[in-house]
């Protein structure tokens, strides 16, 4: 088994934190002196440039351009697929104890670049310091964890039962070709890296498109491997989802698509993809997690748990909290504990020592935030937040206020859609089975927890939740904060379409199909 990075965590334990805090100032101060640099796409095994480029703007201050990037054309990505498509048979022929070797070497770079991997996601997407390091450590972890799959499972080659004493058989899973991988703002390193190794190690060639709002961080990634492996065999193409998106999945040279995004985009995009034949399509797409508190539950760990999954990064993790189903006799204890402690939280730019709560995302977000606003005020109650920041150091960024919302409808839309936001809708049940179906009633069904004492509603909720990450009592966060190998990261019901978690053992396979050897031997 791996070792987790656990850099916080670590520092923690150690007694370190403020060694922790000098090097990611120092970091970020390294990171400052390339902003508003020019960034090449890598294709074909060449770095590219363009006339045509979009800008990256740090989402705590629009003012703040971080770099630029080519805006790809069609034409570009189809290039890209076709030298993915070529590189494909050579690199798919590299023993697999070298694509081991490679990919633990760059878990080893990426672990002594850390901090400064780290302040590239603060600034990239708004992550607090401490969330940005724990995105790079997971990144780590994923590149370390799939290596040490495919040297555990010896390139995934196994003996089979002969049929006959003169046959000899093995089942040997193989790489499909060529991979699309494309990858949310949120997770601009550990999802694009995480989804790009999968397909990597395993003997695909891939090509990466991330999220307009957040590429440095792929490019951080490509730009360190491509030159360690057969030319073009990764390539980044940048550029509108209804360019590069919509050329990769509608390509007939590509084998399989990896995508983490909204429902509308990945079911849209799975309908494309396999429309002419089967195809596959790994995907996350997406939460509206639930946490139940029952009336025996220890409230502080819980207003912690909830407070931690619904508002760390903003709201803006598919495992984020946003629907919480509080005992009627508890509830009002519950929500002005947990009012409280939201109030205490501190919003400001994400790089700062001791900021919890940095930007959403992007106008977009803000102007989603405002609308849901507006909607929880005429059906329901603001318990607490419900405002956009703009002066002093928020007047340049996308800053709002943690939001709490109770006495909506049963089934309100705010407590049906996916909003991606630092919003929480608090409702009400009587009974326990009420609860649990009350949980269920989504069309999602990524993350869920619950905090009881009582072991038979545990047991229960383990039996009866229809989601594929599942959590008790954990007042680190009630939804999120999967560890690689230790949590598999799964969605079921329109959370995902493969029922295989990244970052648990049977994701190498999804990249994988498998063929049955027999040679026969008559003397």
């Amino acid at each position: 088994m791996i070792e987790n990075e656990n850099t916080w965590a670590n520092a923690v334990k150690n007694n370190t934190t403020d060694e922790f805090h000098k090097k990611f100032d120092h970091a970020l101060e390294s990171f400052q002196k390339d902003l508003g640099k020019t960034y090449p796409m890598i294709i074909g095994g060449k770095e590219v440039f363009s006339d045509d480029y979009f800008e990256v703007k740090s989402p705590s201050d629009t003012k703040i351009i971080l770099g630029k990037f080519p805006l790809a054309t069609k034409e570009q990505t189809q290039n890209a697929i076709e030298s993915a498509h070529d590189a494909f048979p050579k690199w798919s022929q590299t023993p697999y104890q070298e694509r081991v070797s490679l990919f633990r070497d760059m878990a080893s770079q990426f672990s002594a670049q850390k901090f400064i991997l780290a302040a590239i996601v603060s600034m990239e997407n708004g992550k607090n310091r401490t969330e940005a390091m724990g995105e790079i450590d997971e990144t780590i972890d994923f590149l370390r964890f799939y290596a040490e799959q495919l040297e555990a499972n010896y390139g995934f080659v196994k003996p089979t039962k002969s049929a006959n004493p003169k046959e000899r058989t093995q089942s040997v899973l193989k790489p499909y070709g060529v991979w699309g991988i494309i990858s949310p703002f949120n997770f601009p390193s550990a999802i694009a890296i995480g989804m790009s190794s999968g397909a990597l190690i395993t003997g695909n060639a891939v090509v990466l498109k991330p999220a307009s709002d957040t590429p440095i961080s792929a490019f951080q990634f490509v730009n360190a491997i491509y030159k360690r492996i057969p030319s073009s065999a990764i390539n980044l193409v940048t550029g509108r989802g209804g360019v590069v998106g919509q050329a990769i999945v509608e390509s007939p040279l590509v084998s399989g698509i990896a995508f983490t995004g909204s429902k509308e985009v990945g079911i849209s995009g799975f309908r494309t993809f396999t429309r002419e034949s089967p195809r596959p399509f790994i995907s996350e797409m997406g939460g509206k997690n639930p946490v139940i508190v029952t009336e025996s539950a220890d409230l502080e760990k819980a207003t912690d748990g909830v407070l931690r999954a619904a508002f760390g990064y903003g709201g803006q993790k598919c495992s984020a909290c946003s629907r919480v189903y509080v005992q009627k006799n508890i509830a009002p204890q519950f929500t002005e504990k947990l009012v409280s402690k939201v109030k205490e939280l501190k919003i400001g730019k994400p790089w700062e020592k001791d900021t919890y709560l940095g930007p959403i995302i992007n106008d977009a977000a803000q102007k989603k935030f405002e609308r849901a606003v507006e909607v929880a005020k005429k059906d329901g109650k603001i318990a607490y937040g419900g405002s956009v920041l703009k002066n002093g150091i928020y007047q340049n960024g996308y800053y709002v206020q943690p939001t709490v919302v109770t006495n909506l409808p049963l089934n309100h839309q705010l407590v049906k859609e996916e909003l991606f936001l630092p919003f929480l809708c608090v409702e009400e049940f009587e009974n326990f089975d009420d609860a649990i179906k009350q949980a269920n009633e989504s069309e999602y069904g990524l993350t869920a927890g619950i905090f009881s004492q009582d072991k038979k509603q545990i047991d229960e909720f383990f039996s009866k939740i229809e989601a594929g990450v599942t959590y008790a009592n954990r007042a680190q966060s009630a939804t999120t904060g999967a560890m690689v190998q230790s949590q598999p990261f799964v969605g079921w019901k329109n959370s995902g379409i493969s029922g295989k978690g990244a970052g648990g053992q049977y994701y190498l396979t999804q990249f994988l199909r498998e063929q049955t050897q027999t040679i026969c031997n008559e003397s």
